[in-house]
């Protein structure tokens, strides 16, 4: 029998996945026992299943298409949960000693979070920091302070967000501790086309950044606007000429600016119907003067015949008779054209711009 695909999620958030030997998975939030490095730890079913595999194949923290390598021991009795119970408060004591000795060491540091593994066996301290810190001899101070495996591991400002957990602005618990599987990057751009605020106060949560659901929020607002027509652009209405000033994707509204400057707001489907409508007339009028250019052919073609016999006629039998103040042809064509003739670089053999010499005196 295969062995079932269990998510196991431990504190702050973390999760990892697990394989169960037993018939029967575990049911969902029942406390089991795993196998970790060097030891046991305690944790709670987050997924089984389907739900599991799906998420195991699409987590940050997934094991993609392998099979995860460690195994869930066994579920967890009564006394495990109260020694399970017993680490908050450790992991507190934990965090405040350490915090301690990072300024006795003068590092730019911050301790944000301490965990015990269940079995005391490993201590992980999870920090903050803008640049590399070099916690070698932190660590062995640690080591010697608490008798036990110590682990130091950076993380950043949303991690941090996300493992402690708050309430966010919108009233509910932080999106990345709840529910989002992975901490996608959020940049400006994101806020600018839903046509947000870009002051950062209002756009950033509790960790200092962008607040996560500008994210995955931003696929709604790009397929939504898709219906609507630019901003910006110049539509042709019953009313003429309109500029487009702002869509309203919720109310399925447009707003628009005539040339006198008045504006109005119109619902999305019947300005739909007025361009539908203005597109038919102008069809119409651009099927009349294809009517009139048959017709104009049509007659173009009855007077060919004439125009074939009068091109018939001799040269000679054709004759021109000249407009009152016009020269005939045959006058024309004896005249010669008058050339103005003038003297280029003085007289012969003298260059050009060169006065004559002066007459000698008594001449």
């Amino acid at each position: 029998m295969a062995p079932h695909l269990v998510e196991v999620a431990f504190k702050g958030k973390r999760k990892e996945f697990f394989l169960w030997d037993g018939e029967d998975p575990p049911r969902v939030a029942s406390p089991v026992i795993v196998e970790v490095e060097r030891g046991e730890d305690f944790g709670r079913v987050h997924a089984i299943g389907e739900h599991a595999a799906t998420r195991c194949g699409g987590c940050a923290h997934g094991c993609g298409t392998a099979a995860p390598e460690r195994k869930v021991l066994r579920a967890a009795t009564p006394e495990d949960e109260r020694r399970a119970n017993e680490l908050p408060e450790e992991d507190e004591i934990a965090r405040r000693k350490a915090s301690e000795r990072v300024k006795a060491h003068a590092l730019v540091m911050k301790v944000s979070d301490a965990e015990w593994q269940w079995d005391r066996k490993k201590l992980t301290l999870y920090f903050t920091a803008e640049k590399r810190v070099d916690f070698r001899a932190l660590v062995r101070d640690l080591a010697a302070a608490f008798r036990t495996r110590i682990e130091l591991k950076q993380i950043g400002v949303r991690d941090e967000a996300k493992r402690l957990g708050g309430i966010g602005r919108c009233g509910r618990e932080y999106c990345s501790a709840s529910w989002l599987p992975e901490l996608r990057p959020v940049n400006l751009q994101v806020a600018k086309d839903q046509h947000l605020s870009l002051n950062p106060s209002q756009i950033s949560g509790a960790c200092g950044r962008l607040m996560c659901c500008l994210r995955y929020e931003h696929d709604y607002y790009v397929q939504s606007r898709k219906r609507f027509p630019k901003e910006g652009r110049i539509l042709v209405t019953s009313l003429g000429e309109e500029k487009v000033l702002a869509n309203d994707i919720f109310g399925d509204r447009v707003t628009l600016r005539g040339p006198e400057g008045d504006t109005r707001v119109v619902p999305l489907a019947e300005l739909k119907q007025e361009l539908e409508q203005r597109a038919s007339v102008v069809e119409e009028h651009e099927d009349e003067p294809a009517v009139a250019e048959a017709a104009t052919e049509t007659v173009l073609e009855e007077e060919a015949p004439a125009r074939a016999s009068a091109s018939a006629t001799p040269a000679a039998q054709r004759t021109l008779t000249p407009l009152p103040g016009e020269t005939p042809a045959a006058e024309a064509t004896d005249r010669r054209p008058h050339r103005r003739r003038g003297r280029r670089g003085g007289r012969r053999g003298r260059a050009g711009g060169e006065s004559p010499p002066a007459a000698p005196e008594g001449e």
